[in-house]
């Protein structure tokens, strides 16, 4: 005779702890409007202010809205699978290609910068919410996709401001110069596998639970929108602009249209 436990519905948060992860979104929102505003060494703080703000939402609202283990799991396989990936992919070549870092994004840890396995996490969570809401079975996939089509923005971005290098940069992708067709091949591997054990590991929503995704969801449509009209109007790279903004709007577009429809 089979047994099933029931979890108990998690109770909506207070106002005071909701209203948490949507100041950090606002004040993520704020260090990415000022990127292109600044040079030198602000450029450098604000590239990794970044990354610690969205980090901190996306870690603040599953904590809120998931509870303490499924955070703990959220940045244990994101952040710990993300170093993994990073180191072995310096010391090997596998499975993004040969590449280094500058130093210049501050504190390492195995010569893998402390912000790069946050920013792992900072992506991973709103694209596996994302993922789940579109597709029960090709969750790990899809999401994988979408990590893989952020990064297509991220790489020139960073490579630009001289924060890693690859050592052969071809052949590349139609369009965005400079990143071997390695990395977004490593990309896609890791972030399914990513995807995998998230979805394996960490408990789906219970469906009498209360469900609030706006503030992930609204970071990575502005995040979207952000990239392609920085790299249309700031960075000129339309051509990122075009390939990154179709990659990613692919999964950005349903996702946002899907939650907009369920509102009521």
């Amino acid at each position: 005779m089979s047994t099933y436990v029931v979890r108990r519905p998690r109770r909506s948060p207070s106002a005071a702890a909701a209203s948490g992860p949507w100041l950090l979104a606002l004040s993520t929102v704020g260090a990415q409007i000022a990127y292109p505003l600044v040079e030198g060494a602000w450029l450098r703080r604000v590239t990794v202010a970044t990354v610690v703000l969205f980090f901190a939402t996306c870690v603040t609202h599953a904590l809120v809205h998931r509870g303490v283990r499924w955070a703990v799991g959220l940045v244990v396989v994101t952040a710990g699978g993300g170093l993994v990936a990073e180191a072995v992919g310096l010391r090997t070549g596998l499975p993004f290609g040969d590449y280094r870092y500058a130093g210049s994004l501050g504190p390492e840890l195995f010569d893998v910068p402390l912000v790069v396995p946050l920013a792992w996490t900072m992506i991973a969570y709103p694209v596996l919410l994302a993922a789940q809401r579109l597709t029960r079975l090709g969750a790990p996939l899809v999401g994988g996709f979408g990590m893989t089509a952020w990064d297509v923005f991220l790489d020139p971005q960073m490579v630009g401001d001289g924060h890693w290098r690859w050592a052969s940069p071809t052949p590349a992708l139609p369009g965005v110069d400079g990143i071997p067709l390695t990395n977004f091949a490593g990309w896609f591997a890791v972030g399914t596998l990513m995807m995998l054990l998230l979805t394996a590991l960490l408990p789906r929503d219970d469906p009498a639970a209360p469900r609030d995704e706006w503030v992930p969801a609204a970071l990575l449509g502005w995040t979207w929108v952000g990239y392609v009209l920085g790299n249309l109007f700031w960075f000129g790279t339309a051509s990122v602009a075009l390939v990154g903004g179709v990659a990613l709007g692919l999964l950005v577009v349903p996702y946002l249209w899907s939650l907009w429809q369920a509102r009521a």
